[in-house]
């Protein structure tokens, strides 16, 4: 499963996303949105408003969601 974090400094959400990732064994990559200018746009472009953004194989969402991390533990767990 591929999973995306992004992100940007000082936003607690990013933080407590990536926490929740790590606690629950989940492999993923984060981009810095302040330093890719083009994944910026393209997450605007999406209609995404605000940090951080996940895109996962199976969806995507923006802010920190805790149901839909443990969905994708879920489902990782299961494959």
């Amino acid at each position: 499963m591929s999973t995306t974090i992004y992100t940007k400094p000082g936003c607690p959400q990013c933080t407590a996303t990536r926490r929740a990732f790590d606690r629950l064994g989940l492999d993923y990559r984060t981009v810095d949105i302040t330093h890719d200018p083009t994944a910026a746009q393209t997450l605007r472009d999406a209609g995404f408003l605000q940090a951080p953004v996940v895109v996962a194989d199976a969806g995507s969402w923006s802010g920190y969601r805790p149901d839909r991390i443990r969905l994708l533990a879920q489902r990782d767990a299961a494959a």
